[in-house]
């Protein structure tokens, strides 16, 4: 039953609480007294059960950032996964997908860099792993745009610049991974390559439109073919995916009917193709596809910039004075016992009606 004002409202506070831990009150660049007094542990969506700890109140802070940005992830895979999407829901999960990349973005700037322990590789906080969230966010974003632009029978040379960006953003993140550990990233990659592919083959599709409304129909059935063929390979790609053991849930985008569409438009665009070619163009058909250097104009997806609350009043001089530091537990020790795992929380509510296709959450 949470809505994204019941969670800002409710993170609000509590960031704006845990801050007194981190900042002074006179606003200096000394650190407060009471950020080294407790001890935080998370486990890592990708690491399993065995948690990562710091004795910092700024590692709690970006943990929990971390995870408000997730729950943005999963409020819009809830929506997309709805069976009849209204426009205002669609919007609802356009802005949480650019909420949940602004986070991202926020901690990775701001606050990340100030941990005093460096972050294990392949720990949520990483670089590589945070950029791969914040592109995966504004890519999936962007298929909401894509998807709205087709309903809307927008430019089909708009279209194809858009699933070109989209398709790139995927690439991106795919490469921010490719530095990892296969055990732990080798499904997540699957997916971000299937998706790569499945948006190339859309941009090759519309780009193709383009070019027979130029009456450039040899070049718009090249692109056709190489739509068809980045098609195919996005539907292996869905079966490899389907089949490779990893973290995360898996989605299943070749049942989805956003997937359907795009082989029937791609068959039926090229046959008209060749049918136009064989009555009135007689144009030969290139070996080469067409270099596709498209640039959306409108349509791509920023970030919204995010930044914590400040300090809560409740912070005085008085409050700060009332800790008594001599009084904090002995055996707080920083580093979890090896055996040590949390077991993971159910969550219940969460389940789409059906698969939207998406995959971050």
């Amino acid at each position: 039953s949470c809505n994204p004002e019941m969670m800002k409202n409710a993170t609000d506070l509590y960031f704006s609480l845990l801050q007194g831990f981190i900042v002074s009150l006179d606003n200096s660049s000394q650190d407060c007294k009471l950020r080294y007094i407790q001890n935080f542990k998370w486990t890592d969506t990708l690491q399993g059960q065995v948690p990562s700890a710091q004795q910092d109140a700024v590692f709690e802070l970006v943990s929990m950032g971390f995870n408000v940005a997730l729950w943005y992830t999963k409020y819009a895979s809830r929506l997309a996964g709805k069976e009849d999407i209204t426009e205002d829901e669609a919007k609802d999960v356009h802005r949480s997908l650019k909420i949940a990349a602004g986070i991202f973005k926020h901690l990775k700037d701001s606050h990340i860099p100030k941990l005093i322990t460096p972050v294990e590789k392949g720990r949520d906080l990483e670089t590589r792993l945070i950029d791969s969230y914040i592109i995966q966010c504004q890519a999936e974003a962007q298929e909401v745009t894509i998807a709205r632009a087709i309903e809307l029978k927008h430019n089909p040379g708009l279209i194809a610049a858009l699933a070109y960006e989209t398709a790139n953003f995927y690439q991106k993140a795919d490469q921010m991974l490719s530095s990892l550990d296969p055990a732990y990233t080798i499904k997540w990659r699957k997916y971000l390559q299937l998706k790569a592919c499945f948006y190339m083959a859309y941009s090759y599709c519309y780009h193709g439109q383009t070019l027979l409304a130029s009456d450039k129909c040899g070049e718009a059935i090249r692109s056709l073919q190489e739509s068809e063929k980045f098609f195919v390979k996005a539907e292996a790609l869905c079966k490899e995916y389907g089949e490779t053991k990893g973290p995360g849930t898996t989605a299943k985008p070749s049942g989805h009917l956003f997937f359907r569409k795009l082989g029937s438009l791609v068959k039926n665009t090229l046959e008209k193709c060749q049918r136009e070619n064989g009555f009135i163009y007689f144009q030969k058909v290139p070996p080469e596809a067409p270099q596709l250097e498209l640039k959306a104009n409108y349509g791509l997806v920023e970030p919204i910039v995010f930044e914590f609350p400040a300090l809560h009043a409740h912070w005085t001089p008085e409050t700060l004075a009332a800790f008594d530091l001599t009084k904090r537990p002995k055996d707080d020790s920083a580093k979890p016992k090896p055996e040590e795992e949390v077991k993971p929380l159910k969550e219940p509510d969460i389940k789409p009606q059906k698969d939207s296709g998406c995959q971050i959450s």
